[in-house]
C-alpha cells in the first residue's frame, strides 16, 4: 500500500488522511423555516485506494439499511485500512419522520434521477446528489426493502453481463443475484450512466427490523470491502453458510380476488408449479380460493398484509435460473 497526502474535498470540506468526519448536505428549508440536513460520515485512511459509497433510506420507510449502516459506523467497520468510505445512512430524512416512502414533495425521490437544478424539491436534491457526491466514489452499495407488506428475502440486484459486477455480488453473497435492468429514473440507473459499480441490496419490509437481514446486509457489507482490501484488521470474514442462487428471470403472481391473505410458504423456498402458497378469504365463508405457483421457482418476496386487493402482488417467484442452477433452497 502506498500513502497519501491527498486531502479529500466533499461539499467544499477537506477531510485529510486519517480523518473521519461528519459532513451535511442542506436539503431545504421547510415551510416551519426548519433547515432540512442530511449528514455524511466520511472516513479515510492514510493508505490509497478506492472510494466506496454507502446509502440507505432512500426511501424514508425503509428501516433495515438504515440499521446495517447504523451498526458499520458504530463498530468502525467504516474505517477503511486504505482508501474512503462515505456513508449516508439516512437519505431521506423527511420520510423516515413522517414515516413514509415518499420526500416532501410526494414524490418517489428513486424515480427523479439523475435530477435537476430547477425542478421539485426531491428532483432538486437528487441533482445536488449526482454533483455533490456520486462522482467522488468508484463502488455503491445502495440498501433497500420492500414495500409495506412486501416481505423480500435477501438478494442483491445488478444488471445482466456484467462481469465485474457479477464478482462484486459474489463477494458480497447472500441469499440471491436478481439481474433486473435498471428502472430509469432510479438512483441505480444514474450511477450506471456514471460508470459507478452499483450493487443494491434488498431484504426485509418497510417499518419493519428483521434482525437476520441485517445481519445478511452487515457481512456482505465486510466481505464486499474485504474484496476491495478496504477491510480494517479488526474484523474477521465470515464465510457464507449457502451458495448463492442467481436469478435471471422472475414474475409476480397477483391476487384474482380481493380478501383476508392467508400463507402457506416461507420466503426463499423453492415451490413446484401447481403447488399451493396461500388462499384468500372472504369475511363470510363464502369464498376460499387457492393461490397456484404457476411455475417452479424460488419464492424471493411475499405479501405478508392480512388483507389484499384484486391484483395486488402476492408473491414473486423466479422463473429462470442461471445456467440451470441448482435447486438449494435457502430459508429464511
Amino acid at each position: 500500500m502506498h500513502f497519501t497526502t491527498r486531502n479529500f474535498e466533499i461539499l467544499g470540506k477537506s477531510v485529510i488522511p486519517g480523518e473521519t468526519k461528519t459532513i451535511e448536505l442542506k436539503i431545504a428549508t421547510l415551510h416551519t423555516m426548519t433547515e432540512l440536513k442530511v449528514p455524511i460520515i466520511v472516513s479515510r485512511s492514510v493508505y490509497e485506494g478506492p472510494t466506496v459509497l454507502l446509502t440507505a433510506g432512500l426511501h424514508g420507510d425503509e428501516l433495515t439499511g438504515i440499521e446495517i449502516l447504523r451498526q458499520v459506523i458504530r463498530t468502525g467497520i467504516n474505517y477503511p485500512k486504505c482508501g474512503t468510505i462515505i456513508c449516508v445512512p439516512l437519505v431521506n430524512v423527511f420520510g423516515f419522520v413522517n414515516q413514509s416512502r415518499d420526500f416532501p414533495d410526494g414524490r418517489d425521490l428513486n424515480r427523479v434521477f439523475p435530477g435537476s437544478q430547477s425542478g421539485s424539491l426531491a428532483s432538486r436534491f437528487a441533482y445536488r446528489i449526482m454533483q455533490d457526491i456520486v462522482p467522488m466514489v468508484d463502488y455503491i452499495i445502495d440498501f433497500h426493502a420492500g414495500g409495506r407488506g412486501r416481505f423480500n428475502v435477501p438478494q442483491i440486484r445488478i444488471e445482466p453481463n456484467n462481469e465485474e459486477l457479477d464478482a462484486l455480488a459474489e463477494a458480497f453473497s447472500t441469499h440471491f443475484i436478481l439481474y433486473s435492468k435498471n428502472i430509469e429514473g432510479s438512483f441505480r440507473a444514474a450511477c450506471d450512466k456514471l460508470g459507478k459499480k452499483y450493487l443494491l441490496y434488498e431484504g426485509g419490509k418497510a417499518l419493519d427490523i428483521n434482525n437476520d437481514v441485517i445481519e445478511e446486509g452487515l457481512q456482505g457489507t465486510i466481505r464486499f470491502l474485504n474484496k476491495l482490501q478496504m477491510l480494517n484488521n479488526n474484523f474477521t470474514v465470515k464465510e457464507p453458510t449457502r451458495e448463492m442462487v442467481c436469478i435471471e428471470n422472475s414474475t409476480w403472481v397477483r391476487a384474482q380476488y380481493s380478501g383476508l391473505l392467508h400463507n402457506f410458504v416461507r420466503p426463499g423456498t423453492y415451490v413446484k408449479a401447481g403447488m399451493q402458497l396461500g388462499k384468500i378469504t372472504d369475511p363470510y365463508g363464502l369464498v376460499e380460493e387457492p393461490i397456484l405457483a404457476p411455475n417452479d421457482g424460488f419464492i424471493i418476496c411475499k405479501n405478508q398484509a392480512a388483507i389484499v386487493f384484486q391484483g395486488d402482488a402476492v408473491y414473486h417467484i423466479s422463473t429462470k435460473l442461471k445456467n440451470d442452477q441448482e435447486r438449494i433452497t435457502p430459508e429464511i
